[in-house]
């Protein structure tokens, strides 16, 4: 067998790379031509008309206007990131694909996450679908897996497309609401389309509030086929498992992180990476063997459905890290082109009506942002691999080609570049046999609405539900139109009679007094977060502190939080340094002012009499304890730190004797060795948060 020349993720790729810069680096046009003053246009005379031959005033004016290009219709808002994958094992078995084969083979990827349904400007923590598409630069070209961060979607059929994607947009009367589905535009068109009651369970549920991109999953969403050296067919679903487990933000936290910091998302992917505490990602896939299509009681073709771990195991195959910022957000994250159609030899496609729209939808769309069918050779979308064609010409063609042909066949250039055959590596769509007659109907597989949304339902834990209740008042309490309210409710009766009763309670429509049909009791663990990986690893910890602060204590803490991966921050009233009880200077990370407790995992308040004192009267320190108490965050107290919790009233410690922990994430003690505390409070870390906090809506944050 001959040797294969494979692509590891320290492959010299020009096109990944930035532009090479000069030592002296001068300002100069785009002709190269060196500039000395670009502050003052040229003019006759210092108060006289300017001048067009103002070469480059005219260079930085025109290309200043047309700066912009047209936004994606849907994922305008995204956050990329470069990186790699690595297989665990060889893929063979099941797929020919290169980049599954050797498992000391690392794949250069780029990586786009972003959210749905607001334009460029909006927040990142919004209630919406996030998208989660890689790019894998294969040396069989590049390989695009286009997904979201939910396995199911609206529709069926893509050719309903444009109507969901209009009904979820800002009402085309007044643009409104922005980045929100909180509208009756969208609802009336739910309450009309019983395909979407599956998707409409996520969308309610916490899954569209993750807490950071670092911890949230990805899937395929459509079923795809693999098919091996030999021709054998099977299909497959991807997922993508972040290993610092998959969670979410409260929907109060997720609302103020919005107007508080916008870019959350985008800030804390970038400041991970750039401290060298990588994302990383697990790859599994569920593979159904071609005999087993028909097996189960719904369709594997219907992407408002997926198949259950329980009835197929998701299989590990790979890791996914990510460890570099782009250079330019403009011509890396968002020039990037991803495309469905993008496959390598070894991956095809099923017949999936929505996945068969958006094998044309996503190729059109780009040829419309990006302007020209050359957009494959920007740096970001460029193969790693040799590329060779007939295709010519064109805005923003970028190789100059030397060839005096451009067709084939040709004798003149010794008919290159030739077609290959499939032993040399040439895609081969797999030979599926298919016939029928050309009708628009849908396939009677595809009928059932309901039962996967149950499945959904019945697998939340019994906080996950109260959150999907409350999005559901939240979201239906801006509908105005009763009849889409009433119709709503009646196609919550389809998924769970309590359901329909709970949603109906908040939104002021009648409950049902009959179950349209009986629950059928069916759950899947995966489906829950409640089930997912506890680390602390990754989070964020709040220092509270002011002058007089026990500095011993903060650096024990720190110290003990490091060790695990979690990074802690001083937040006080000023910027700049705080003195310590010892004297030392403690460098200020963020004030009360530029923070709050919503960017934080959890709190810590570190004792010195004179510090706490002064907390104490800091309505903002105060009001930054209840919230994080409110939204079920650990809370750990030493020494006077202790005091400050009974200020704030989220907890009755005035009781203690040496320590304190209990099953609601409060962690204190009276000692003013934090050691004594340190295990316990990282253990709450892990846990992400603590459901079974009593009395926490009666905080007032």
């Amino acid at each position: 067998m001959a040797e294969q020349k494979h692509v590891n993720e320290n492959t010299k790729n020009e096109a990944l790379q930035p532009y090479r810069k000069d030592a002296d680096e001068k300002l100069t046009t785009n002709q190269g031509v060196k500039v000395n003053d670009t502050d003052n246009s040229l003019k006759v005379g210092t108060r006289g008309p300017s001048l067009k031959e103002d070469f480059h005033f005219q260079e930085k004016l025109t290309h200043f206007d047309r700066e912009r290009i047209p936004e994606r219709v849907v994922h305008a808002r995204g956050s990329g990131a470069h990186g790699y994958f690595q297989p665990y094992e060889s893929m063979a078995e099941f797929t020919k694909a290169k980049f599954l084969q050797d498992p000391s083979i690392k794949t250069p990827v780029f990586v786009r996450f972003s959210t749905v349904g607001g334009s460029r400007g909006s927040a990142d923590t919004v209630r919406d679908v996030r998208g989660f598409s890689v790019k894998f630069y294969t040396e069989d070209g590049n390989y695009d897996l286009v997904g979201n961060n939910i396995p199911v979607f609206f529709i069926q059929d893509a050719i309903k497309f444009p109507d969901i994607v209009h009904a979820i947009k800002p009402e085309p009367d007044h643009e409104m609401p922005q980045a929100s589905t909180a509208h009756p535009s969208f609802w009336d068109f739910i309450s009309l389309v019983p395909e979407s009651m599956h998707m409409v369970m996520w969308i309610l549920s916490d899954r569209t509030l993750p807490r950071s991109l670092r911890m949230m999953q990805g899937f395929g969403v459509h079923t795809f086929r693999w098919v091996n050296a030999e021709g054998k067919s099977r299909f497959v679903k991807y997922h993508w498992k972040p290993l610092l487990g998959v969670h979410s933000n409260v929907f109060d936290e997720a609302q103020k992180l919005a107007g508080k910091d916008p870019d959350f998302h985008r800030r804390d992917l970038w400041d991970a990476i750039d401290m060298g505490d990588y994302p990383e990602y697990e790859l599994g896939v569920q593979i159904i063997e071609e005999s087993d299509e028909h097996k189960f009681d719904f369709d594997i073709l219907d992407a408002t459905k997926l198949i259950p771990e329980e009835l197929v195991p998701v299989r590990p195959i790979g890791k996914m890290v990510l460890n570099r910022n782009p250079n330019n957000f403009f011509a890396e994250t968002e020039q990037v082109a991803f495309q469905p159609s993008n496959v390598v030899p070894g991956i095809d496609f099923s017949d999936d009506p929505l996945l068969q729209g958006r094998l044309f939808s996503y190729h059109d769309t780009q040829l419309h942002r990006l302007g020209s069918p050359n957009f494959v050779h920007l740096p970001i979308n460029r193969p790693v691999c040799p590329f060779h064609n007939n295709q010519q010409d064109g805005r923003m063609q970028m190789e100059i080609k030397t060839t005096r042909v451009n067709y084939s066949p040709n004798s003149l250039g010794e008919n290159r570049p030739a077609v290959s055959s499939e032993a040399e590596g040439a895609y081969v769509h797999y030979p599926e046999r298919v016939e029928g007659s050309k009708v628009r109907e849908r396939s009677p597989s595809f009928k059932d609405h309901f039962s996967q949304a149950t499945l959904f339902w019945n697998s939340l834990s019994p906080v996950e539900k109260d959150h999907l209740v409350a999005a559901a008042h939240f979201e239906l309490g801006k509908v105005g139109d009763q009849g889409v309210r009433e119709r709503m409710v009646e196609r919550f009766n389809h998924v769970d009679h309590e359901l329909a009763k709970r949603v109906a309670q908040g939104i002021g429509v009648a409950a049902p007094t009959q179950p349209v049909t009986k629950n059928h009791g069916q759950s899947s663990e995966a489906l829950s977060q409640m089930n997912t990986t506890k680390t602390a690893k990754g989070r964020k910890v709040a220092i509270l502190a002011a002058d007089g602060v026990e500095a011993a204590q903060i650096m024990t803490i720190k110290q003990a939080l490091k060790a695990v991966g979690v990074i802690a921050e001083v937040v006080s009233k000023f910027k700049g340094t705080i003195k310590s009880a010892e004297g030392q200077a403690i460098e200020v990370d963020k004030t009360f002012l530029t923070s709050a407790s919503p960017m934080f995992d959890a709190v810590y308040i570190p004792g010195g009499l004179k510090s706490v004192e002064a907390l104490k009267m800091n309505g903002e320190a105060v009001h930054f304890i209840n919230e994080a108490f409110k939204h079920c965050k650990p809370i750990a107290a030493t020494a006077e730190g202790v005091d400050l919790l009974q200020t704030s009233n989220v907890q009755d410690v005035a009781q203690l004797d040496k320590f304190v922990q209990d099953d609601q994430g409060i962690v204190a003690t009276p000692s003013t060795d934090a050691n004594e505390i340190a295990k316990v409070f990282i253990n709450a870390i892990a846990q992400h948060r603590h459901w079974k906090r009593a009395h926490k809506d009666a905080v007032p944050a």
